[in-house]
């Protein structure tokens, strides 16, 4: 079996793809599998650190404000399809999925003009534009929630399969992760964060949150800054001569997010499909703070999935008091009944089957299950 996976650019939709071809591998174990991502992407990075080979091909968004740039844009997407066609004569898939992002356009349709089977994958409750335009010619369309349904023309062809999770989210012990962070059982944990470049708005609450709870023996802060942040943060912290106390963990980036979700008691962040996923499926209650800049506001029905089955609490960027948050955090703290009952209400939401559906309705409309 040869199967090219193709998406990437943030991590919303690298993981995914990772999580797929991991269980194609564990059903199959000698399949070929060959990811397909863009040049300027995190994939470049992220799929060879699971053992997975990838091709990279020029292809870059079009630029609203700036039309005239489009040129260069329209030129680089010629490119990347000749390097698209190359990649299908080469590699001679079976069939090929696209998760998102710049490179899984032109490769879902060189791979459908070669007549190769072509499934795609929607992450969010709003789906974004180029998954629409790829249905008219797709064997599925995989949701990761059912609100999604209504923007598609062909019913037939969707696919309620949840956002797909790695293995390593489910089922992980939160003692042996706080054991591996060091981190005391006695501590309460707030795990904060905005996503691999961070989120300025969620930094900077988080920051007077430390700065508030800095030193407590009963609360321990971790907060994800981001790569884009990161030395904001720690440079305006010495310049106000303010140094954080032992309870406080500031990263630029979380590379093993199982591992603090499993050690987390609460989590704080934005509400994109994938941590959504890996929140629910590690079951840990959340404040998700939606951004409101993007397509259709998917992230505020993402979030609000998990929050109307009690496993969230939402706030809007537009309603984020730093005040607020703190409140909402001490009084969680203070609840353990109402933090257990929202831990099960998000474990509830969890995709636990996505990569099983996915596999089972690729190998059915392929035949390759016969």
């Amino acid at each position: 079996m040869k199967v090219i996976m193709t998406g990437g650019g943030t991590g919303g939709h690298i993981y995914p793809a990772i999580a797929i071809a991991d269980e194609i591998k564990r059903r199959y174990p000698d399949a070929k599998i060959l990811f397909v991502g863009a040049e300027r992407g995190l994939e470049k990075t992220l799929v060879p650190k699971r053992g997975y080979d990838i091709r990279l091909i020029t292809v870059e968004g079009f630029d609203r404000k700036h039309l005239v740039r489009n040129v260069e844009v329209v030129r680089k997407l010629m490119k990347g399809n000749s390097q698209a066609k190359k990649i299908i004569k080469d590699f001679r898939p079976d069939f090929v999925v696209g998760t998102g992002g710049y490179a899984s356009a032109p490769m879902v349709k060189t791979a459908q003009k070669a007549k190769i089977p072509t499934f795609i994958h929607e992450q969010n409750a709003y789906p974004g534009v180029t998954n629409k335009l790829l249905e008219k010619d797709v064997k599925a369309v995989f949701l990761g929630f059912a609100l999604a349904a209504e923007y598609f023309k062909d019913q037939d062809k969707l696919v309620v399969s949840g956002n797909p999770v790695r293995d390593e989210f489910k089922n992980k012990d939160k003692a042996e992760a706080r054991r591996a962070l060091g981190i005391g059982d006695d501590r309460f944990v707030v795990l904060a964060f905005g996503g691999s470049q961070g989120a300025g708005r969620i930094n900077k609450a988080m920051v007077n949150v430390i700065k508030e709870m800095s030193g407590r023996q009963d609360i321990n802060i971790i907060l994800g800054a981001g790569s884009y942040y990161y030395d904001g943060i720690r440079e305006s912290f010495r310049e106000e001569g303010f140094e954080p106390g032992d309870n406080i963990s500031i990263i630029e980036y979380i590379d093993d997010m199982a591992t603090y979700l499993a050690a987390a008691d609460l989590v704080i962040s934005r509400s994109g499909a994938l941590t959504v996923a890996e929140t629910t499926v590690s079951g840990r209650p959340a404040i998700f703070i939606p951004s409101p800049i993007v397509t259709g506001n998917h992230q505020y029905y993402n979030a609000l999935a998990v929050a109307e089955a009690g496993g969230a609490i939402i706030i809007e960027e537009k309603d984020l008091e730093d005040e607020k948050l703190i409140g909402e955090i001490i009084r969680l703290k203070d609840s353990p009944e109402i933090l257990a009952d929202m831990a099960k209400a998000s474990r509830m939401c969890g995709p636990d089957r996505a990569t099983e559906i996915i596999c089972d309705k690729i190998l059915e409309e392929t035949g390759l299950d016969r």
